[in-house]
């Protein structure tokens, strides 16, 4: 018989794996025909450049108000905690290689972005963008993108086919962004098709958004103001298996008839609703959080 936490081990371990993969496929020893041979040894005077990673570049805390010429042989670019309002295409029109950018912490906005300044990074897999000034989620991005954080900016807009064509994403980070109900159309979402954690915690949500990816597994909703779930919601998304709704404003009469009955779901935070009675789940859920709702022994 399975031990009690080995359904959660077994999707953490799929998830753990996507990651790796990731994580693997954009730290592997770089081809050196990739390399630009007039600039091997070319370091913006802003920058670090450690003679022991030559693939990476780092300008983070540096007080800088602009991207630097990007070399064409960094893979890793790291440009967080600075004073950057803009992302202008022509420093990385050499940067062909770019699998990570950090640029969190800055004073990007949406305007500051250049068309093409990061779609041209046809390698790109992890993009960081948290703590900025955005108010929309930026567009068109690369199709190799695995991971977008956009975390703490003030985003309030998806523009429409924004995910359109993000196939390879897994990962997106929305929270604690001011996203409301009228930022989703049902075909918000469509073309992520890979997609695996979704994290709107932290917005302004009083609905479930509609139409998620099927592949679904974590979604995270904390601290919105979500009163009710619509019957058969989880239909769409079978795989999913942690769902967080802590802090919330969830009552009995907004739940599915069904309530949280749900095979795939391991892990359901419920905690500080207003609740009444157990909610109905799944013999296969092995952790529930229920306190500070309304729900009294009988």
């Amino acid at each position: 018989m399975a031990t009690p936490n080995c359904l959660i081990l077994w999707v953490l371990l799929i998830a753990d794996s996507v990651w790796t993969q990731s994580v693997r496929q954009a730290f592997e020893a770089q081809d050196p025909e990739d390399w630009d041979t007039q600039d091997d040894f070319y370091c913006p005077r802003e920058c670090f450049c450690p003679p022991s990673f030559p693939t990476a570049l780092y300008c983070e805390n540096r007080g800088l108000t602009k991207i630097p010429p990007i070399p064409s042989r960094i893979w890793y670019l790291y440009l967080e905690n600075n004073l950057i309002e803009s992302i202008p295409e022509k420093p990385f029109e050499n940067a062909t290689q770019l699998r990570w950018i950090n640029l969190n912490k800055n004073k990007i906005t949406n305007y500051g972005i250049e068309k093409g300044a990061l779609s041209q990074l046809k390698k790109l897999l992890f993009l960081f963008l948290e703590d900025n000034e955005l108010e929309e989620v930026p567009s068109p991005l690369p199709r190799s993108l695995e991971q977008l954080q956009l975390a703490r900016n003030k985003v309030s807009r998806i523009p429409q086919g924004t995910f359109s064509n993000l196939e390879n994403l897994t990962l997106l980070d929305l929270q604690h962004n001011k996203l409301l109900d009228n930022a989703f159309q049902r075909d918000t979402f469509k073309g992520l098709k890979n997609l695996m954690q979704l994290n709107m915690a932290k917005n302004a949500l009083r609905n479930m958004p509609p139409r998620l990816p099927a592949n679904t597994m974590q979604l995270f909703l904390d601290n919105n103001s979500i009163e009710g779930i619509p019957e058969n919601y989880f239909n769409v998304i079978p795989k999913v298996a942690f769902l967080r709704l802590n802090h919330n404003k969830l009552s009995d009469a907004g739940l599915p008839s069904r309530g949280f009955d749900v095979s795939s779901i391991l892990d359901l935070q419920l905690s500080h609703n207003q609740l009444t009675n157990f909610p109905r789940i799944n013999a296969n859920l092995q952790h529930l959080h229920l306190d500070h709702n309304k729900i009294k022994s009988k």
